[in-house]
This record gives C-alpha cells, structure tokens and sequence, in this order.
C-alpha cells in the first residue's frame, strides 16, 4: 500500500453532528490516525443516531434520511444509524469521562501527543472543560485547533446555536434554493450546510498543517460555518453587494442563462428527467430530436437570450413531450443525439445505478453485532499515488478502547482497571445518559 498524505498526522476530534465530523472524516480518508473522544455519560444529539431509545416504530416516524436503522434497530441503535455511521469511517473511538480530573488527565495526555484538535460543539464547551486554548497550546506548542462555530466566537449571533438548516438559513441558501413559487420555510429541512463546513474545516486545516511544515508553528482556526456556506452563492452575494439586486429562487433553471435547464416529468408517477441546453448546438439537437416542433422553431429561439424571452412557454411545452415518454430510453438517446440529459434519481434507485457502481462507489463491509452486511460509500475522490479509501468502517462506539489506552496512551494495567472501574471505558451508553 503507499503512503497515505497525512500518514502520521493524529487528531484528537471532539467533533459532533454532520459539520465538524466530516471535516475529520476527510482528514481521516487521508491517513491521518483521527481518535473520536467520545463521552459514555453524554449523549451528543444527532451525532450517532437521533435517539438512544431509537426503536422500530419510531424509525417509522422520522424521515429514513435520519432514520434509517436495520428494522430492529436494537440494544445500540447509535451503532447502526446510517445518516451518522457513514462521517465515522477510517475513525477511531475511545471513551472517557472528560468532566472529571482522571478523565480530563487522559484527554490531555492525548493532545500531547496529537497533532490536530478539533471541535464544533456549543461555543464555550472545551473551556469550560478546562481545554481553553492557551491549556491546550501549552500542552501542546505547536498544535493545531480547529473551532466551527455556527456563527464565529464573536459578535451578534455569537450565542446561536445550530444544525445546518439554521446555517443555511443565516447564509442565504434556503431563500436562493427550492422552487420558485415556493417560500424558504418550504425547504428548510435541507442540511447542505453541514457538507459545505465539513469540506471547508477540512481545508483550513490542510492550509495549516502546511504552513506548520514550514514554519513548526501551529494556530489557532476559528472557521463559522455560516460564513463557509456563504461562499457556495458568489453569484446572489457579489450582485447584491455590486449592484443592489436580491436574488431570490431559480428552482432548476441556471445562474449561466442556459435555457432550457430543468427537471421534467415522465410517464410514471414522480418519475423525472433533467435536460440542459448548454449552448445553442445542443438545443439544435433537442429540437430536432423532438421532431422540429413548431414552437421550437422561431428564430429568436436559436439564442440563448432569445430562449430566455420565452423560458416559461419552452419549459412547459418540453414537459408536455417528456410527459409521454420513458425516461431511462430517453435520456440515453437524447444523449446520443449530443443532449445532455440524465434521470432524477431518488435514494433507492441511486443506490443501484450502474454507472454510480461502475465507479466504485460502495464498497460491501461484513455485518457486526449492531448492523447487516450492507455496501457502504467509499470517498468520493481518489488520488492517482495515495490509496485513498475506506480502509476502516465506521467505528462503533468505544471499539478502539484497548488501543487508545494501551498502544497510543501506553497506560498500565493497573490504570486501564482503575478507569474502567470508574466507568470510563464503555461501550455503551451509561444509563443516565440515555434517559437524560
């Protein structure tokens, strides 16, 4: 196997929900050793699974996205939540008790020996830990520490609180998005927020294990998330700022002016096909496919900004033709006939798209005690030296303990008893934690 980029690089990750745990889930795709602290006493909601208690019936009720256990979820159900197992792979968990001085001793004998240290939790929680980071710098010199704040550490909003539909209402996207006849509460429960802060934490702290590199100095990273969501709207933020124009929704048609772009529907029911023209050749193409259709072929329709005059009447009457075909046959031949067009797949189709497995996307993982033999997803990108993949799955809780206690900590016996004895090692919740 060759050498991983980050090889050698550890992280002491107290990072939880989506945001902060895919920041460290990309860090931890590149080699880096990521150790999850993981705390038997707390349950850290949406983390691990929406509920400790989380049941068959229940899991009817919520939405599968969030939802979607084994249909006996059982005894653990924070080891089989799919929505939340999936940021734990290539990781490693340990448990402790970090509220009390032996465990607080333990944590801080793992930032010593850490590289990164990373949180997204309420804004205050390592300080009042006793983790400020004037402690943890001076445990470690040249540490490197990551805060993901939803709203930065200072300001108006510096007591908000957050999940990524919070974030993305803050940022704008939940006004820009969605359809255009629709308001931004109608699309709220999107959580796009949360990916955009994980690709970002995990960049701000590539930049900083560079600059370490040349430098042997670490810092500190305080990375709000809203602000890291704002950057995916250049287009609505720029125009405001330069020209007073608000931006509001463009359902599927495009910020570039290719018309037509949209989602059209098909013969069966909630079954539709995406169709962009991205330049004047390819609706050429679609309109000739169609069969030189007379309300395609007026002249100002040749352009673009000639199309765009008539958007609505040429979306309308493309959906009239799809409505009466097949989707999977026509998106194949529109895009023989040099059309880009593809299907709208819902979750259940796209995970057995040929193409999607053509790439390699999953990769088949043997059941554990808390979840079946099921295909899970491997990184989405690959590098053309590293062997970036999923090398470990997702970590249940507590699964490392022996190896963080006795390989990277080096405690003896004696101390390894003495904490278990306490409660600090588990793999499970403790009983206070799952009624609270």
């Amino acid at each position: 196997m060759s050498t991983l980029p980050l090889e050698g690089i550890r992280v002491c990750d107290f990072t939880a929900v989506w945001a902060g745990q895919t920041a460290t889930m990309y860090l931890a795709d590149m080699g880096a050793e990521c150790i999850k602290v993981e705390n038997p006493y707390i349950w850290n909601p949406m983390t691990r699974a929406a509920s400790p208690r989380m049941n068959a019936a229940l899991a009817q009720m919520l939405p599968p996205w969030i939802a979607g256990h084994p249909p006996e979820p059982g005894p653990r159900p924070w080891n089989n939540s799919p929505a939340f197992m999936h940021v734990l792979r290539n990781k490693k968990s340990f448990t402790v008790d970090s509220r009390r001085p032996e465990g607080l001793a333990v944590v801080k004998q793992l930032i010593r020996i850490s590289d990164i240290v990373a949180e997204n939790l309420a804004l205050g929680t390592l300080d009042k830990l006793g983790l400020d980071d004037g402690t943890i710098q001076s445990i470690r010199p040249d540490a490197i520490i990551l805060h993901m704040p939803a709203f930065g550490r200072t300001g108006e909003y510096i007591e908000g609180r957050g999940y990524g539909s919070h974030i993305d209402g803050v940022a704008g996207s939940t006004v820009l998005r969605g359809y255009r006849d629709t308001a931004p509460v109608d699309n709220a429960n999107i959580f796009a927020g949360d990916y955009w802060g994980g690709m970002m934490g995990a960049f701000a702290l590539m930049a900083a294990l560079r600059h370490r590199r040349r430098t042997g100095r670490g810092q500190v990273i305080e990375m709000a998330q809203s602000e890291s969501s704002a950057h995916m709207f250049p287009q609505a933020a720029l125009d405001a700022a330069w020209n007073g124009r608000v931006h509001g929704s463009l359902g599927n048609r495009s910020v570039e002016g290719l018309v037509p772009n949209g989602v059209f529907p098909t013969n069966v029911a909630d079954s539709w096909l995406a169709i962009s023209c991205r330049n004047d050749e390819e609706w050429a193409n679609l309109v000739a496919f169609m069969g030189r259709p007379a309300w395609a072929l007026r002249p100002e329709s040749a352009t673009s900004s000639g199309r765009a005059v008539h958007e609505d009447e040429i979306e309308e009457r493309i959906a009239e033709w799809t409505a009466t075909r097949d989707r999977e046959s026509t998106f194949h031949e529109l895009q023989r006939a040099g059309v880009t067009a593809g299907p709208v797949l819902n979750a259940a189709e796209a995970a057995v798209d040929p193409h999607l497995a053509a790439t390699g996307a999953w990769q088949r993982l043997p059941a554990t005690e808390d979840y079946p033999e099921v295909d899970w997803l491997r990184p989405a990108y690959r590098f053309s030296v590293s062997d970036i993949d999923l090398r470990e799955p997702p970590c249940l809780f507590g699964q490392h303990n022996d190896y963080v206690y006795r390989e990277v900590l080096g405690l003896s016996e004696a101390e390894i008893d003495a904490l278990a004895a306490a409660g600090h090692i588990a793999t499970t919740y403790a009983p206070e934690a799952l009624n609270g």
